[in-house]
Formats: structure tokens, sequence, C-alpha cells
């Protein structure tokens, strides 16, 4: 069975992306599975950038097919903030809650119709050799909320409102989530790509 590493040490997200692909004769592999403890220093500018950049490095340490993704939230009133900064924002060794707390406060004042934000993701797939097979982009759009609701997801799904599901993105099930996130979203138009260089490395 071809193995493919997903360029994270979080089990959860590697699990996602199994989830979203889970016919896909193929041994989902994440940091953590292969013994890389190393991180990728983040300098892109742009979440492509650094997707690319963290694809190709790991690719290189391992020796596998390796997908990589860089997603953060974009937020219209805070001049497109936190961005590729989004899991480091407010400095090192905050809390999730912490995170999304600060950004709410960062956004007092904001009225509703300006409260507009995105998750992006971008995913790469890169070979051991530092060629680049496939990009993609997915998108969500939503609002930034008042206050937290709901305690799924992880990140700020809690302060994400999805208007045509009318709650956040952390009261979503994981199979609505799936559906809609940027992750999933880029993950999809990835999938032919991925299955087609599957198909020829096999």
């Amino acid at each position: 069975m071809k193995r493919l590493l997903v360029a994270t040490k979080n089990k959860g997200k590697v699990a996602e992306f199994a989830e979203l692909m889970e016919d896909m004769q193929v041994a989902w592999l994440g940091l953590v599975d292969v013994g890389v403890s190393a991180d990728v220093a983040e300098t892109g500018s742009t979440f492509q950038e650094n997707a690319v950049l963290k694809a190709r490095a790991y690719a290189e340490m391992t020796g596998l097919l390796t997908l990589a993704d860089d997603s953060g939230l974009v937020v219209d009133a805070l001049h497109g903030a936190p961005g590729v900064y989004t899991a480091r924002y407010g400095g090192e060794g905050l809390t999730s809650a912490a995170r999304y707390h600060l950004l709410l406060q960062q956004m007092a004042g904001v009225p509703a119709a300006a409260r507009t934000a995105r998750f992006c993701c971008v995913i790469v797939l890169a070979t051991p050799d530092g060629r680049i097979l496939g990009e993609a982009e997915g998108v969500c759009e939503g609002f930034i909320t008042l206050a937290p609701a709901g305690d799924g997801g992880f990140g700020y799904d809690p302060i994400f409102f999805l208007p045509e599901k009318g709650m956040t993105m952390a009261q979503l099930n994981s199979a609505e989530k799936h559906q809609i996130s940027h992750r999933g979203r880029a993950l999809r138009q990835m999938e032919p790509r991925l299955r087609q260089v599957l198909a020829y490395e096999m």
C-alpha cells in the first residue's frame, strides 16, 4: 500500500484527511508516525508559500510523497489578520481560547455587517526531490461572532459563524464540517490530482 505523509504533528488533522478520502487505498501518516519532530520555519508571506515550504522540506526529510497545508483565518476588519499568523496570534504559549478571545477584543465595536471573515487553506503535494505535483485552495466564508458558541472543532471554530447553517463551525458535527470547511474544499479539489499521482506511482 502506498504511504502518504501529511505534514502535521496533529493526529486529528491526519484523521480528518483520511476520513475525507476514506475510499483511497493509502496508508495516511503524520509526522509523529514517521518519527519526525523537526519544525519547518514558516517564513512565507502567504498560505501558498508556507505550504510549499513545508511540503518540500518534509518530503525531503522522509523520502515520502507529502501533502502539506497551510491555513488560517482572514478577518476583513483586521486588515486580513491573523492570516498566516493564525496559529501564533497573540504570541507563543496562548491556548486556542485565549487567541480567539484576543481576536474578539480586537473586534470590539465592529458592527455585525462588517465582521466578515473567511477560513483559507492551501494544500500542496510534493515529492522527495522537490517537485510540486499539485496545489489546491479552499475558502469558507463567514462572520466573526460577538461571543464563542459550540464545543466542537478546534482553533477559532467557536467564533466563526456560518450564515447558511445558522451556527458556528464549532456547532457542526464532523460530517457537516468536512462538507463546507476550507480544508475539506481544498482536499476535494486536490483529490483528482492525488488519485492520478498515486495511481502512477503505484
